[in-house]
């Protein structure tokens, strides 16, 4: 009897069983980072508790492997406070140049050698035009903003003229950012129809005297509690990038807490010519992914506007701001620098499958 054919080959082996497998330890396969993010969320999410100083601190001190997560769960904070709802608003600069304050990044002061030249106030037809593109893009908020120390009653009054007008024509919310406010401003703009100031803080209190020094954060503060007390919403921002270190930028963080903004936009140094920062870099993309995330944690339930200088901190990342707890924009160009087309911010959106929407302090 012929015998059967040989196998040809390796050996076979069989099939290895559970025993003879590595254990698989969770406690050392578990990044550690998520123990710490998970905890924050449960604060955040489950009981909807604000997060204290030294909570957030404890997710400001993780490592650059953490920032995903980080991301991950400040979108999910903001979904759960805000919803997802994305604002989008048109900023005009309606006097430009010629400020007599020195902010260190501003190249609108007159203190500075800078490119920008002072214009006066535009006409009226100027603003109510500029006013009806924002409003084409199904924007619901439009922001004059003055270079100035503060109005003097001439400008005021121009102001008060224009505020109906743009909101009467157009069906948009009007702010107005005019610098620091003397006794009774407040109410004047509140009672004229301005739905927000903007007034902002930009850095915290105790790196506030390296960036400016022709006035203090104490008179910053006091403005933004007169906003308040007027009964207008508070719009105060944050510049990020001056040279302040993580601790001050937790400083402002509940600075800002502290003074319940219903918006908070978020720029990035962009370095003007002329200016004291010029020759300072921007700031990092990831890094301010990170940022953006830890705003987002500390201040759950408000507006977490992209303004200017994220084209050039974060390029291609911009998209990932909206997923790491961003909720509204400022479209189409900035005071002094370009921004990106607004189609572009609009793609973005729809991309995102986030709705445009109007939001507020009832969030």
């Amino acid at each position: 009897m012929a015998r059967p054919a040989r196998r040809v080959g390796p050996p076979q082996r069989s099939r290895p069983t559970a025993a003879d497998r590595p254990a698989y330890d969770a406690a050392v396969s578990r990044p550690a980072h998520l123990d710490v993010l998970h905890a924050l969320g449960e604060s955040l999410l489950s009981t909807r508790r604000r997060l204290s100083a030294p909570e957030l601190a404890s997710a400001a001190a993780l490592g650059p492997e953490a920032v995903p997560s980080l991301a991950a769960l400040a979108h999910e904070v903001r979904l759960a406070w805000c919803g997802p709802a994305v604002e989008v608003e048109g900023i005009l600069s309606a006097k430009t140049g010629g400020c007599p304050e020195d902010c260190h990044f501003c190249s609108q002061s007159s203190r500075f050698d800078s490119p920008v030249l002072a214009t006066p106030f535009l006409d009226r037809d100027e603003v109510l035009a500029a006013a009806r593109e924002t409003a084409a893009l199904g924007a619901s908020e439009f922001c004059l903003v003055l270079a100035v120390r503060g109005p003097d009653e001439r400008t005021l009054q121009r102001i008060l003229a224009l505020v109906p007008v743009i909101r009467d024509e157009t069906g948009l919310d009007v702010a107005v950012s005019a610098g620091i406010l003397g006794d009774g401003q407040a109410e004047r703009l509140a009672a004229g129809g301005v739905h927000r100031y903007n007034h902002n803080l930009e850095t915290a209190r105790s790196h506030f005297g390296r960036i400016v020094t022709t006035h203090t954060w104490e008179e910053r503060e006091a403005t933004c509690r007169a906003v308040k007390a007027a009964g207008m919403q508070l719009c105060c921002g944050v510049l990020l990038g001056t040279g302040e270190t993580d601790e001050q930028r937790l400083e402002l963080i509940g600075e800002l807490a502290d003074l319940g903004p219903t918006e908070v936009p978020m720029n990035f140094l962009d370095p003007r010519p002329g200016t004291p920062l010029a020759g300072r870099s921007p700031l990092d993309g990831l890094e301010a992914i990170r940022w953006i995330a830890l705003f987002r944690l500390g201040l759950p339930d408000v507006i977490l506007r992209y303004a200017g200088g994220r084209e050039l901190t974060l390029g291609e990342l911009q998209a990932l701001g909206l997923t790491a707890g961003i909720n509204a924009l400022i479209v189409g160009n900035y005071l002094t620098t370009l921004g990106r087309a607004p189609a572009d911010d609009l793609a973005m959106l729809e991309a995102l499958r986030m709705p445009i929407g109007a939001l507020g302090a009832a969030i």
